[in-house]
């Protein structure tokens, strides 16, 4: 009987990477523990990634663009500006990764430095969408993210969907372009 070894890709490594920050924390993230959990040696971390900073950076990379990609569908398939605020607000909030990467951004610049720019990347995107609605104060888009991030961890903590707390909060600034 023969045994085949599944050989690991760079996607692969970044997978498991994630993976390990959602579950173990920032401290995971290194070549040893990342091999045992996904059963080779740490050679095969070391093929594909430089050294841990190149792997750290990567992974960033792949979470920058995943969500950057993401936020410009959002943009490209709601031409209704409604719909594409309720998509802005909900977008990522529960996705375990982003919330275990901004908690990483708190002790590390440069992680801190990529959600800043997908931050940066979402608040526009929201300007543009209140503005097209007629909801030019610039504090709203900000308000709007801030639900967006301050619920996604509140529901890390106690699991809730925040679909319903989230549509309230744009139903009343949707009301106010009404009023």
């Amino acid at each position: 009987m023969t045994t085949t070894k599944t050989r690991l890709n760079a996607n692969d490594w970044l997978e498991s990477g994630f993976d390990a920050l959602v579950e173990q924390g920032p401290q995971a993230l290194k070549a040893e523990p990342l091999a045992r959990r996904v059963g080779v040696t740490k050679g095969s971390f070391y093929w594909h990634f430089h050294d841990l900073p190149d792997f750290h950076d990567r992974l960033l990379a792949k979470w920058e663009e995943r969500t950057l990609l993401a936020l410009a569908a959002t943009g490209t398939d709601d031409p209704d500006p409604v719909q594409r605020l309720e998509h802005l607000g909900a977008l990522n909030s529960e996705d375990a990764a982003e919330q275990a990467i901004r908690a990483w951004a708190q002790d590390n610049p440069a992680v801190a430095e990529v959600v800043a720019r997908v931050d940066g990347h979402r608040r526009n995107m929201l300007s543009v969408t209140l503005d097209e609605l007629g909801l030019t104060n610039p504090d709203f888009a900000r308000i709007v993210q801030g639900a967006h991030m301050g619920l996604a961890t509140l529901s890390a903590a106690d699991g809730a969907d925040n679909f319903g707390a989230m549509s309230t909060l744009l139903a009343a600034l949707l009301a106010l372009r009404d009023a």
